[in-house]
């Protein structure tokens, strides 16, 4: 009997491991995405995005469908770094499934004028071994 509980605790413990380093690479694509807007790189940005036709953006004028849809959207409504100002990322919650991970947060700009702000929802897939954000509701 207490052969039984020894892979199920090991089981336990690899899980809980691949949970906390998806956690980390997810949280590590949000300081990059951070860094990249706050330095007025929308590009860099981006690459926190599947790069597919089939990303949803989610915003005041509903869905958007396509990972250049989303990048010209950026670039239309934030055309300068000053416009741009700095990005902050509050995360409320963040829970890892498998292959695939759903987020909770707030975020807000730091501008000379104004500061922005509101809440998100991301929808997150590992992709070739990659985290990135497949759907992205921000309001």
């Amino acid at each position: 009997m207490k052969y039984f509980f020894i892979p199920i605790f090991l089981l336990t413990i690899t899980s809980c491991s691949i949970t906390n380093n998806d956690n980390k690479e997810i949280l590590n694509v949000m300081q990059m995405q951070e860094e990249a807007w706050s330095n007025g790189d929308i590009n860099a940005f981006m690459e926190g995005y599947w790069q597919s036709d089939s990303l949803m953006f989610v915003g005041k004028n509903g869905i958007k469908y396509g990972w250049e849809t989303t990048r010209n959207n950026y670039k239309k409504s934030y055309p300068d770094k000053r416009t741009m100002g700095k990005l902050e990322f509050n995360i409320i919650k963040l829970e890892v499934n498998g292959n695939s991970a759903f987020m909770l947060g707030k975020w807000s700009l730091v501008r000379e004028n104004d500061n922005p702000n509101g809440h998100f929802a991301l929808y997150w897939k590992k992709i070739n071994g990659k985290w990135l954000i497949t759907i992205d509701h921000t309001s």
